[in-house]
């Protein structure tokens, strides 16, 4: 059986291009005993993908790992029956063979299925721990969160909402900036690319910040290490300022003594190490979505071809909330 599916072809320096990547023909076999075929319907694009692509993680000329939601078209497990819903790691092609051991199961409960791949998926499970195990914020606090038109950042700012937080947003466009405030609750945002960020901070939280959660790195940390609260706590999710530069380097930081002297935690974390508490957080998330507490935008691209276009597009603005390709509908 014919199948597609984006091959790294050439390792990117700075920002990638659409020729680093390339779209190849394979075939696919029908599934032996114990195995299942899955047809991808959509995958994920994150900014965590693009250091792989230059540090040697992600290899060369075969299908790049991702995550998806596929739909079992064929099967000769007994775990999984046609029709089954599936989460993987296997995005970035059309069709797959399984044994079953690399796959999740989606039991829909009214939400859009898409939805488990940002809010009640990693996406959601990122901002859910960042948040509220790592950044512990309470009822009251100030949070600021750095991408904040993001898959991960407009998440982060809703469920401080939730908590009685008090949130800040940086974003990159004036329209990015109406939907935090307009669409999502924030009580301030602004436009990074045209405002002083140590000066927005000042504006915006004027008694200073308790929680800041990281996206972004660079500038935004040096920003928000002069307006920490005594024990102020930086859960650090991502350095995206950083990831198309060489070797991830991320701009200087020239307030870290602020470290010090507000006794401030700073702490990086991945999204793996809330694996255990995630039926809590799904069972919390699913209430704020059907309660409307929690809302989504999703920007979609059509077809395995826009896949790279997908990614890239991640550092030039192209998204707003979580970005995915549809890969098929059916």
């Amino acid at each position: 059986m014919k199948s597609r599916e984006i091959h790294l072809k050439t390792r990117p320096d700075g920002l990638p291009k659409t020729s680093d990547f390339e779209l190849v023909e394979t075939d696919v076999p029908l599934p032996e005993n114990g195995q299942v075929l899955v047809k991808n319907l959509y995958m994920s694009v994150d900014p965590a993908m693009r250091p792989p692509l230059t540090n040697g993680q992600t290899k060369l000329n075969e299908a790049m790992p991702g995550g998806a939601i596929g739909k079992i078209v064929e099967s000769k497990n007994d775990a999984f029956a046609v029709g089954d819903h599936v989460l993987s790691r296997n995005g970035f092609r059309e069709l797959y063979l399984s044994d079953g051991s690399n796959l999740e199961r989606i039991d829909l409960m009214g939400e859009p299925l898409t939805t488990h791949l940002h809010v009640l998926g990693m996406t959601g499970l990122t901002a859910w721990g960042g948040l509220l195990i790592i950044g512990k914020a309470k009822e009251g606090e100030t949070v600021f969160v750095s991408a904040a038109a993001g898959a991960v950042g407009s998440t982060v700012g809703q469920i401080a909402k939730i908590k009685g937080c008090r949130v800040i947003g940086s974003c990159g466009s004036d329209d990015k900036k109406d939907i935090l405030i307009n669409e999502l609750g924030f009580d301030y945002a602004f436009n990074y690319k045209d405002a002083n960020i140590r000066k927005e901070l000042q504006k915006g939280a004027p008694e200073g910040i308790d929680v800041y959660f990281d996206n972004v790195g660079g500038d935004h940390l040096d920003a928000a290490l002069t307006v920490m609260n005594p024990r102020g706590r930086i859960p650090v999710c991502g350095m995206i300022s950083a990831y198309n530069n060489r070797g991830a380097r991320s701009t200087g930081i020239t307030t870290l003594s602020n470290i010090i002297y507000s006794q401030v935690t700073l702490r990086g974390f991945v999204a793996t190490e809330f694996l255990p508490m995630k039926d809590r957080f799904l069972m919390e998330a699913r209430q704020w979505l059907s309660q409307g507490k929690l809302k989504y935008r999703e920007t979609i691209l059509n077809g395995i071809e826009k896949a790279p276009e997908a990614l890239i597009g991640l550092f030039t603005g192209l998204n707003t909330g979580k970005m995915l390709v549809c890969i098929s509908k059916k």
